[in-house]
């Protein structure tokens, strides 16, 4: 499959309306994180779809087209794309391949929708990789380290916390927002599956805790509680 069919594909799916509500959305003014990515105006239901139509037939050089695009709903395609290729069963390939192109999930969508999926779960089956994500939590660049956070997710799914905790603790004095949102929602995935475990590390780390990612943490607590969270009373 030639990247540029697929190229193609989505750019006849582009409306100037979805375009400006991409940008709108994913921050693209001046000084903001999204300031130099461009968008066309595809919806994420047919960039998955597209994904879904020729990740059997496309090999990883021409994926190497899509993933180094200006255009951000064709990078995400491509990205979308290695993760059906990882779970159809080319899992030692893909993940190298995607470690070795991490530049190319350089927004915060790109990290969500790929991360969890190949990086996550392949370290979940290979612990003895799993300082990788150390070191993408001490990156100077943000997306590694939302990378580092999110890909705990799959951690979490398999009820196992302490990588998640490791990492939150590690990125409490991140200055990015989207870091304390990240580190919000994964302590809010640990709060789903084993409440006491996200308290413990709340309330012994609340006087760390930025605004935004107690916020999100707390989020699935019954009112009262949360309130008193928000409080600092426990």
């Amino acid at each position: 499959m030639n990247a540029n069919i697929i190229i193609k594909t989505l750019e006849s799916f582009a409306t100037p309306e979805r375009k400006k509500t991409n940008e709108w959305f994913f921050k693209t003014g001046k000084g903001e994180y999204s300031e130099f990515d461009k968008f066309i105006g595809v919806r994420v239901p047919q960039t998955r779809q597209v994904a879904k139509q020729y990740f059997k037939t496309i090999d990883l050089k021409e994926i190497d087209k899509l993933i180094s695009h200006p255009v951000h709903e064709v990078r995400h395609c491509g990205l979308i794309m290695l993760v059906n290729q990882y779970q159809a069963g080319n899992q030692e390939a893909v993940f190298g391949y995607y470690i070795g192109n991490i530049q190319a999930v350089n927004n915060w969508d790109l990290v969500d929708t790929t991360t969890p999926q190949i990086v996550g779960d392949y370290l979940h089956q290979h612990p003895e990789k799993l300082p990788l994500l150390f070191n993408f939590a001490h990156s100077d660049d943000l997306w590694e380290r939302r990378i580092a956070i999110v890909a705990t997710w799959a951690f979490i799914k398999q009820n196992e916390f302490s990588t998640t905790l490791k990492i939150s603790k590690l990125l409490l004095t991140d200055k990015q927002d989207l870091i304390h949102k990240a580190v919000g929602w994964m302590l809010r995935e640990v709060h789903k599956k084993a409440p006491d475990v996200c308290k413990t590390f709340l309330q012994k780390n609340y006087t760390q805790l930025p605004r935004t990612t107690l916020r999100y943490a707390i989020e699935r607590m019954e009112e009262a509680e949360r309130l008193n969270y928000l409080k600092g009373n426990f």
